[in-house]
């Protein structure tokens, strides 16, 4: 007995002392996060120095710093495109930066992301400042950037994976067959491919055509700006993909013209050196963490162009814990408000990344854009994605400016409803209803849905689909039935979309900015960011560590994630929404 007590006693020490050093290790986290907010130093070059971007990682329009990412383990490196499009800007106009040494590594990032760098480091190189990339493995995406470099080195045993675009979409209806649950599908839109995951085990015709059609514009345009970029055709870029030569000797990489030399890093970094005129036996640079807290030069005036981001699927905020991913929630609605009521702001860019989602949010978002156009101008700058309930909100706007490789349109709605009866029964559960009227049970999962229950959700989708119509023809200045000819779902590219009369011009976050200030008739004008990212520290205070639990989650599921993700999302997909047909997978 006294040895029991022992051990319990032991056993209550030290969960006792494991909780307060938990609990002092929190607290001084958070306490050392709070202090450090607002304490950035403005970083200044040396005489000759280099600016060195890691291309590696996750780019997203911004990036909410989490303080507490260290807890979980994750090595994944998320880049903000504004934190690079501004340092590259501040490096061009800094006369101690001599270049921009590129290193190359695993990417994920869309093809419009991509391309808003490339043409960032283009107008880079117009100052007559070097551009060089090394890669011991150059990824696709990572190619595609760094293939506007001055020089293009490889390691001698590195791998250069120029493969081609692939898409893939996941069915789950052979998963839904075998568990009992039928998804009845209600939906406007020959091309609105995203109800088939749950209805079919292939993809429709009408979903192939649409994929191949965007793959094929994107391809024709990567290609086409390599080929440019390198002096060769885009033919000896299909025959290094077509012939697998992504797996051969990488001399074959030189030989095409697609690399420049094979070196080893130390020795391009003591090229780099040469370039940037330092002396000394290590090359010094700086890099994007110290780059973004440069000060540009900036316009003084009281009138303000506001940037404001609107990026990830339109949902709750607070819909799961299972994901720490932005969202496009009511919080937009409220930023445009606030934009709407401030005299200093004279007019709003709005940067849209988005898939889709919530037909009930989307809808207050573009009441919102209205408002705010009756009182000053609003133009949208379409990022990677600005389709289906992204193209919602975009299309009320004065202008839309998209880039070439911008995916876009998918006007289209559907509405998913379960009938999990195979389920119940074969676990043993039944139910039985008692209600006061036809339709007090509508949307019970324990039964199939009656054939007026149908009708009722079908009527309800086509007026759903009728209004998102109605929306774009008021926005574009067209007839519903010319929209309805270029909608049913149908994705387009950026490109394509400006042929169809769905977006104004093709162009960047910069061409969105000028016109937002003609539009208003501004000589001069400074710009503004708004960033709607959620607040980590204040998540932690009103959600006890949601985000903490969702990365450690997402870290330990891998790839995975998506897919169960995709499934535990059944309960917010239940209803009416506007979402892009399928995952759109980055280079």
């Amino acid at each position: 007995m006294k040895e029991f007590f022992k051990m319990v006693f032991a056993s209550a020490i030290g969960v006792l002392v494991a909780g307060v050093f938990l609990m002092i290790i929190s607290f001084s986290i958070l306490i050392g996060t709070i202090a450090s907010i607002g304490k950035t130093t403005e970083y200044v070059p040396k005489e000759n120095g280099v600016f060195k971007l890691s291309v590696s990682g996750i780019v997203s329009e911004t990036v909410q710093e989490n303080p507490f990412a260290a807890l979980t383990g994750r090595n994944v490196v998320e880049l903000s495109l504004h934190d690079i499009l501004r340092s590259i800007e501040a490096a061009k106009e800094n006369e101690n930066i001599r270049g921009i040494y590129l290193e190359a590594g695993t990417l994920s990032a869309g093809p419009a992301h991509i391309d808003a760098i490339r043409k960032a480091l283009i107008d880079f190189k117009r100052s007559g400042k070097f551009v060089v990339a090394y890669g011991g493995t150059f990824t696709q995406g990572s190619y595609y950037l760094c293939s506007v470099a001055d020089k293009i080195y490889l390691n001698p045993q590195g791998l250069l994976l120029i493969t081609g675009l692939s898409s893939e979409t996941v069915f789950y209806k052979g998963l839904f067959d075998k568990l009992g649950v039928e998804m009845n599908v209600f939906k406007v839109g020959t091309h609105k491919g995203f109800p088939e995951k749950y209805t079919r085990k292939d993809l429709s015709p009408e979903n192939r055509e649409q994929i191949v059609s965007y793959q094929q514009g994107i391809w024709g345009n990567i290609t086409g700006n390599i080929a440019e970029s390198r002096g060769i055709t885009t033919a000896i870029i299909n025959q290094f993909a077509d012939e697998g030569y992504a797996f051969a000797t990488p001399e074959k990489a030189v030989e095409l013209g697609l690399i420049d030399e094979l070196k080893y890093k130390t020795d391009v970094d003591q090229y780099v050196m040469e370039l940037a005129g330092q002396t000394g036996k290590k090359l010094q640079t700086a890099g994007l963490d110290k780059m973004k807290t440069i000060r540009q030069r900036k316009s003084v005036s009281p009138n303000k162009v506001a940037v404001l981001y609107a990026e990830g699927e339109i949902r709750p905020e607070d819909m799961s814990i299972y994901t720490s991913e932005q969202v496009i929630s009511e919080k937009l609605v409220r930023e445009l408000v606030k934009l709407k009521e401030d005299d200093e702001v004279k007019a709003v860019v709005l940067r849209v990344n988005s898939p889709g989602g919530s037909a009930y949010i989307l809808d207050q978002i573009w009441h919102e854009v209205m408002e705010l156009k009756q009182v000053k101008p609003i133009v949208v700058s379409m990022g990677a994605v600005a389709a289906s309930g992204g193209y919602y909100i975009s299309c009320a706007a004065n202008k839309i400016i998209a880039e070439p490789n911008t995916l876009t349109g998918s006007i289209g709605i559907f509405g998913l409803f379960p009938n999990a009866t195979g389920l119940l029964d074969k676990i043993g559960i039944s139910s039985d209803v008692v209600k006061t009227n036809r339709f007090g049970d509508f949307g019970d999962i324990s039964r199939p849905m009656r054939d007026d229950e149908k009708k009722l959700l079908q009527n309800y989708i086509e007026r759903g689909y009728d209004t998102f119509l109605s929306r774009c023809a008021e926005g574009r200045g067209k007839t519903k039935e010319e929209i309805d000819l270029v909608a049913q779902g149908r994705v387009w590219t950026g490109e394509q979309a400006l042929q169809n009369g769905l977006v104004d011009e093709l162009g960047g976050l910069d061409t969105a900015i000028t016109w937002a200030a003609t539009l208003a008739d501004l000589d001069s004008y400074a710009v503004s960011y708004v960033n709607t990212s959620r607040d980590i520290l204040q998540e932690l205070l009103d959600k006890r560590f949601t985000g903490l639990k969702a990365s450690i989650i997402k870290d330990a599921l891998g790839k995975e994630y998506e897919m169960i993700y995709s499934i535990q999302n059944g309960e917010y997909l239940t209803g009416i929404l506007s979402m892009l047909p399928f995952n759109v997978s980055p280079l």
